[in-house]
C-alpha cells in the first residue's frame, strides 16, 4: 500500500466502493486495471441461509458405501463436505460408522471423477455436450425398441421403481432389469425362503447365549456389518440367561469376525453343510426333544454324519466338533448363521438348508430368529444383487437379447471370472451406457458415459434389505452442490428418460427433487407411515432433518409349520484333485470389500484386518501348506486355476486351513484411477464358472488352484512391520491353567 489505510476506511471501501477502492490505494502493476481485479465480496455478517462462518452444519442423508443402507450425518462449513459420522435417528447404524462410511468423503473430492460426458467416436471416449449425449441416446432407443436392458447393483427406493416403469414404458420385460453384486446373501435368503417362509428374517444377536457361525463376516462385510456390529456388543455384554455371550467361527480362512470369537476352527471350504448335520445328529442323540420336525429321509442321513466322519470330512478335529455340540446343547437359545464361504460352493444351498436345519432342532426359530418387517411400498424394497444374474446377463448378451444396456453401480466386466465370457459377449450389445462416476473397468468399454453425481451431491430413497428393531424408508438428500457442473444424479437421468416417454406422467416436473418431493407426499397419505396427520411441509422438513422416514411395523408370519420335509439336502462326496490339490477362498474384507474402494487411498492404507498388508495383493497360505510346496514369507508366487493364473506374494499365517489358499479381493484393477490401475492381482479372473445346483447362483468358492513357488520377492508392506525383535517375540503367551499354578491359584 502507499500509506495506512484506517480500519474504518477499509469498511467503507469494502462496502461502498468494493474491491476497486482498495486496489486504488494499492502499489499494483499499471497493467491491472480496477474492472480485471473486481470480484463479488460477501460480507460475514451477510451469510447464506444456513452458513456460520467457521462453523460446521449437519445434514442428514444415507450411506452408499456399501449396500447396507446406514444413515449418515454429513458435516458441511461454508458449502463445502467435510465429515460423516453415523445418525443415531437410523435403526440400522445407531450413530455408527465404519471405515468405508468414513471414506465417503474421499469418494467425493476423488481427482479421477468423470465430470463431463463421454462418447466412443474411432474407438476413443471423447469429450462431447449432454445435447450430444441425449441426441444419440435418444436415437439409439428409438431403434432399439423394448431391446432395452439395465444393470444394475442392489437398489430399492424411487431410483428402482423408475427403472421398472422405464422398462414398462418402452415395453421391455421387467427381467430386462439385472442386479448384481460379487459380495451378497443370495443362498441365505434363498434357503430362508424355502424353509421359513421369509428371506430376510431378523436375527437377535443380543438375546443369543451362543452364535455359531460358519463363515459369516457379520463383523465386516456379511448383510449390515455396522448393525451387527452394535448387536455384537449387546451380545457380549447380554444377560440372554447366560451372562456374556460367546462366539464360535467356523472357516476356511480367519475373518474379521474369525478373530473375534472365543472359539476359532479352521475346516475345509466345503465342509461347513457336513459339520451342520453332524451337530443336528449330535443334538437330537443327547437332547430328548430335539428333532420332532425332520422327516424320516433327513433323519436317515442326519444319522450317517458321526463326528468321526464329520472331522474327516472337515479336514479338522474331532473334539472342536464336540465341544461346538456340547456347547450348543448347554447354551441356549443359540443362533447359527452360514456366511459366503458355505453358499460359493456347487451344493451351498444344501449346505445353508443343513445349517438353518441345526437352527430349527436347536429351537432358535421364534426366540433369536424372528420375521421381519413386511414392506408396505413393495415397488421400493431392495433388489438385493446376486451373481446369477451376472450368468443371466452374459447368457442374453451372447444371443444378442438387448441393442442398448445401461450400467450403474455394478462393474461386471471386473467381477466376471474369465471363463464367463462376459468381455466378448458385451460386444453383442449395439450400444452400451454407462452411468458412473468412475472410469472403471467397465464405464470405459461402453459407447456412452454419462457423469454421475457423487451421493453427496444427490437425492434418493433406499429400503435397507436387513432391518431390523424399526421398519424405514432412508432418504438421501444432497450435503453440497454440485462440484462439476456436467454432473446427473441417476434420479434425474431416469426422469429424463421417462419424459420422453411418458411426458402427460412425467413432463410436469421439473427434476428428480420435485419428484421426490411429491412421491415422499403420495408416501405420508398412506396408512403405512407414522405421523400421517402432519402437514406436507412439516412432514418433509421432518424427513430432511432426521434422513428416514418410519414406516409402522407390519410383522411379516413364519410359515405355520415350520417343517423342513419338502427341503432336500444333497451334500457333494469329498473329492481330491491331485493336479490341483487347493481350494481357492477369494476373500472380501472390510475396505476395498468387492473392489468398489480400490480407488481411494485412505482405504488402500487401511491395513488388512488380519495380515496388516497395505496397497498389495497376496496369498494366505498355512505354514505347513508353504513348507510343502517350499515357500517362504514374501516369496513370489503363482497361483493357477484350469482357467488362468495370477502372480502375487504368499503370506504364511496360522489362520488358515491347510487346503485353502486364501486371496482378498479388491486389487487387480485395469482401470478406475490413479490410485487403483495396476495394483495387484484380482482373483475373480480365474475363478470355474461353476453353479449352485439349486439358485443358480455362481459357486465362488469352488475352484481348485495349484501353487508354484517362483523366487524371492521384496517384504510385505504393512502396518507393525515385524513380528519379533532381534528374533525374539514381543509377548510370550502361557495357558491359562499354566498361570493360575505359578500364581499360587
Amino acid at each position: 500500500m502507499n500509506g495506512p489505510v484506517k480500519r474504518r476506511d477499509f469498511l467503507k471501501m469494502m462496502g461502498v466502493s468494493g474491491v476497486g477502492g482498495t486496489l486504488a490505494g494499492c502499489d499494483l502493476p499499471s497493467t491491472v486495471t480496477l474492472e480485471e481485479g473486481k470480484e463479488d465480496v460477501v460480507s460475514y455478517f451477510m451469510p447464506e441461509e444456513y452458513v456460520i462462518p467457521g462453523v460446521g452444519v449437519w445434514f442428514a442423508s444415507t450411506c452408499l458405501q456399501c449396500d447396507a443402507g446406514c444413515g449418515i450425518h454429513g458435516r458441511v462449513r461454508e458449502g463445502r463436505f467435510l465429515k460423516v459420522e453415523g445418525n443415531p435417528d437410523s435403526p440400522i447404524n445407531k450413530g455408527k460408522t465404519c471405515q468405508m462410511g468414513q471414506a465417503g468423503v474421499q469418494s467425493h473430492y476423488n481427482p479421477d471423477r468423470i465430470t463431463q460426458p463421454m462418447m466412443r467416436e474411432g474407438g476413443k471416449l471423447i469429450a462431447v455436450s449432454w445435447e450430444q449425449a441425449n441426441s444419440a441416446l435418444k436415437q439409439k432407443l428409438s431403434n432399439a425398441g423394448k431391446k432395452i436392458g439395465w444393470f444394475t447393483g442392489t437398489i430399492s427406493g424411487h431410483q428402482s421403481a423408475l427403472i421398472t416403469n422405464y422398462l414398462d414404458a418402452v415395453d421391455a420385460s421387467t427381467e430386462s432389469h439385472f442386479t448384481h453384486d460379487v459380495v451378497n446373501a443370495a443362498v441365505w435368503q434363498a434357503v430362508n425362503k424355502d424353509m421359513l417362509g421369509d428371506s430376510m428374517p431378523e436375527l437377535h444377536m443380543d438375546k443369543a447365549a451362543l452364535i455359531l457361525s460358519f463363515g459369516a463376516d457379520f463383523l465386516g462385510t456379511w448383510v449390515s456389518p455396522v448393525h451387527f456390529a452394535g448387536k455384537w456388543g449387546e451380545f457380549r455384554s447380554a444377560e440372554a440367561g447366560a451372562g456374556r455371550g460367546t462366539l464360535i467361527q467356523v472357516e476356511s480362512k480367519m475373518t474379521l469376525t474369525g478373530g473375534n470369537a472365543d472359539l476359532w476352527v479352521p475346516a475345509k471350504s466345503g465342509s461347513e453343510g457336513a459339520i451342520a448335520l453332524g451337530l443336528v445328529n449330535y443334538v437330537i442323540k443327547n437332547s430328548p426333544n430335539a428333532g420332532n420336525n425332520i422327516s424320516s429321509e433327513q433323519q436317515n442321513l442326519i444319522s450317517s454324519y458321526s463326528l468321526e466322519k464329520v472331522a474327516q470330512i472337515a479336514g479338522t478335529s474331532q473334539d472342536y466338533i464336540k465341544r461346538i455340540g456340547d456347547a450348543l446343547i448347554k447354551r441356549s437359545p443359540s443362533l447359527v448363521l452360514a456366511g459366503a464361504s458355505v453358499e460359493g460352493h456347487e451344493h451351498g444351498y444344501d449346505a445353508v438348508a443343513a445349517i438353518m436345519l441345526l437352527n430349527i432342532v436347536l429351537g432358535n426359530v421364534g426366540k433369536t430368529i424372528q420375521p421381519s418387517n413386511a414392506t408396505p411400498f413393495p415397488q421400493l424394497q431392495a433388489k438385493p444383487g446376486n451373481t446369477r444374474d451376472l450368468i443371466e446377463f452374459t447368457n442374453a448378451a451372447k444371443s444378442k437379447k438387448f441393442d442398448v444396456v445401461f450400467f450403474s453401480g455394478s462393474n461386471p466386466v471386473f467381477t466376471a471370472p474369465d471363463s464367463l465370457g462376459l468381455k466378448d459377449a458385451l460386444g453383442n450389445v449395439g450400444f452400451k451406457v454407462a452411468v458412473s462416476t468412475f472410469p472403471d473397468e467397465t464405464t470405459m468399454q461402453a459407447d456412452l458415459v454419462l457423469p454421475l453425481s457423487s451421493y453427496a451431491e444427490d437425492w434418493g430413497t433406499h429400503v435397507p434389505a436387513y432391518q431390523e428393531d424399526r421398519n424405514i424408508v432412508a432418504v438421501q438428500q444432497p450435503l453440497m452442490n454440485n462440484l462439476y457442473s456436467d454432473t446427473k444424479g441417476l434420479g434425474d437421468i431416469l426422469l429424463d428418460l421417462l419424459k420422453d416417454k411418458k411426458p402427460d406422467e412425467y413432463g410436469s416436473y421439473k427434476d428428480y427433487y420435485a419428484y421426490l418431493q411429491d412421491a415422499i407426499k403420495t408416501l405420508r397419505g398412506s396408512s403405512s407411515i407414522k405421523e400421517p396427520e402432519a402437514g406436507d411441509l412439516q412432514f418433509w422438513n421432518k424427513t430432511l432433518k432426521t434422513g428416514l422416514i418410519d414406516v409402522a411395523d407390519q410383522k411379516n408370519t413364519f410359515a405355520s409349520t415350520i417343517s423342513t420335509e419338502n427341503v432336500t439336502i444333497k451334500l457333494p462326496e469329498e473329492k481330491t484333485d491331485s493336479a490341483y490339490p487347493y481350494q481357492l477362498a477369494p476373500v472380501a474384507r472390510l475396505g476395498l470389500y468387492d473392489g468398489r474402494h480400490a480407488n481411494l487411498p485412505w482405504l488402500q492404507e487401511s491395513p488388512d484386518q488380519i495380515s496388516k498388508v497395505v496397497w498389495d495383493s497376496w496369498a494366505e497360505m498355512h505354514p505347513n501348506t508353504a513348507k510343502k510346496i517350499g515357500v517362504s514369507h514374501g516369496d513370489l508366487i503363482e497361483v493357477a486355476s484350469e482357467n488362468g493364473s495370477i502372480k502375487l506374494k504368499a503370506y504364511i499365517i496360522k489362520g488358515v486351513h491347510p487346503d485353502t489358499i486364501a486371496i482378498p479381493l479388491g486389487q487387480g484393477h485395469e482401470e478406475f484411477g490413479r490410485y487403483a490401475k495396476g495394483l495387484g492381482v484380482n482373483p475373480l479372473k480365474i475363478l470355474t464358472a461353476r453353479t449352485d445346483s439349486k439358485t443358480g447362483e455362481l459357486a465362488m468358492y469352488a475352484t481348485r488352484v495349484k501353487v508354484t513357488a517362483l523366487g524371492k520377492e521384496d517384504v510385505f508392506v504393512r502396518l507393525g512391520g515385524n513380528d519379533t525383535q532381534v528374533g525374539r517375540k514381543f509377548v510370550r503367551t502361557i495357558p491359562v491353567e499354566v498361570l493360575k499354578r505359578t500364581e499360587g491359584a
